[in-house]
Parts: structure tokens; C-alpha cells; sequence
């Protein structure tokens, strides 16, 4: 397990995910999360993007897709795919933050959340939470080339913030390798590994803050 300022060449981007895709190749069929069933690899066999499509794949706005995801694409899509982030031909199928969040809490709260529609205009949604939700979204990248994923929280007051620095760590950490320890969602923005990636993130996305909470404004 990570410590927090761990020495370890294999705690970013690529090399990360690879140590998670090893981890769900020896079961592919077990969950993803300790609370409800979700299956890493739907039937337990993984279902590669194509070589030649990956090759060529990009996010609808142009932005290139982050190393992380890129590698877990050549190993599988089912787990993304029941997660609606494609189209019936196999596109990449993002939604703005308020679309995203009434489909997920209820068209009420939508309108709430589109003053973010501009910073998050192509979220997808990941395994996570119960009456909450994790989501990738593709805002600037850190110096990996990475995008960060946030957490939306209605519990209490509505809620969103910064949780992993990239699709990398959310990863990793789902598969058990990390053991980092969440005092809130954000708490990551003082970790000594990836305290850095996570304060890149919170400079683009919430102007220097880790998270925002209901009444929003900038």
C-alpha cells in the first residue's frame, strides 16, 4: 500500500493502471465495490476497444484521452460501457455536470449546476457512492495528461468536488492497492504523492478551491 510521500515509480499514469488491470485480471468478475455488486468485467471476460479505433480515439471536444484510460481501454470497456459512456456505435458519450446530475439525482436539481457546464461540459460517470457519485471530467490536464475525477454528494447540502487527481489513482485505489485514507472527499489536496496533480486541478477547477458546495458561485 501507498504511504503518504511514498518513494514508488509505479504511483502515476500508466504504470499505475497497469498494477490495476494485473489486480482485476486475477478476477475479472469481482466487484468493484465492497457495497454493492458491480463487476469489474462484465461476464469476466474483458472486452478490449479495438486497436485501430483506440489509436485514433479522442474525446468529442478534441481533447486527447488521458494515458490512464487509455490503457484500461485496451484491456476493457464493459465496466465504463454500463456506466453510459457510449453511444450505441461505440462513440464516446459525455454529458455537461447538470445534465449529469439530473439524470443521476433528479431533474430539479439540473439547473443548479449549470453554472459548471462550462468547466465540466463532458463528465462521465464511474463506480462509487451510494448517495453519492464519482465522475471523470475533461477539464486541463495535469502534467500526465491526466483528468481529474470528482465526487457529487447530495447527502447534506449538495456538493462537488475534487477526490483523485486521475482516472489513474480513482483506479488503483478502487482495486485495493492504494490505502488511501479519505477524511473528506478532497483530502487528497495534502497528500505528499498526489497533493501536486490535486492542487493543478483545483487551480482550473474551482479557481484554487478543492470543492464547492450549494448555494455555488465563483
Amino acid at each position: 500500500m501507498l504511504t503518504d510521500g511514498a518513494e514508488d515509480a509505479a504511483v502515476h499514469g500508466v504504470a499505475l493502471t497497469e498494477r490495476a488491470i494485473e489486480a482485476v485480471r486475477r478476477d475479472p468478475g469481482a466487484s468493484a465495490l465492497e457495497y454493492q455488486r458491480v463487476p469489474w468485467v462484465s461476464d469476466g471476460i474483458p472486452a478490449p476497444m479495438p486497436e485501430a479505433r483506440l489509436a485514433e480515439a479522442r474525446f468529442p471536444s478534441g481533447r486527447p484521452l488521458p494515458p490512464s484510460l487509455r490503457a484500461w481501454l485496451a484491456f476493457d470497456t464493459s465496466l465504463l460501457a454500463r456506466h453510459g459512456w457510449f453511444t450505441p456505435d461505440g462513440a464516446f458519450a459525455p454529458r455537461p455536470l447538470s445534465r449529469l446530475v439530473g439524470d443521476e439525482f433528479g431533474e430539479p436539481w439540473a439547473p443548479e449546476f449549470q453554472l459548471f457546464d462550462d468547466r465540466f461540459p463532458e463528465c462521465f460517470l464511474l463506480p462509487g457512492g451510494s448517495d453519492s457519485r464519482r465522475f471523470l471530467t475533461v477539464t486541463e490536464p495535469d502534467a500526465l495528461g491526466e483528468y481529474p475525477v470528482l465526487a457529487l454528494d447530495f447527502d447534506d447540502l449538495p456538493y462537488v468536488g475534487l477526490m483523485y487527481p486521475g482516472f489513474d489513482v480513482y483506479t488503483a485505489d478502487t482495486a485495493g492497492l492504494l490505502g488511501l485514507g479519505f477524511s473528506t472527499y478532497s483530502s487528497l489536496i495534502d497528500h505528499g504523492t498526489y497533493g501536486p496533480r490535486m492542487r493543478h486541478h483545483a487551480h482550473h477547477c474551482f479557481d484554487g478551491e478543492p470543492e464547492s458546495q450549494f448555494p455555488f458561485c465563483f
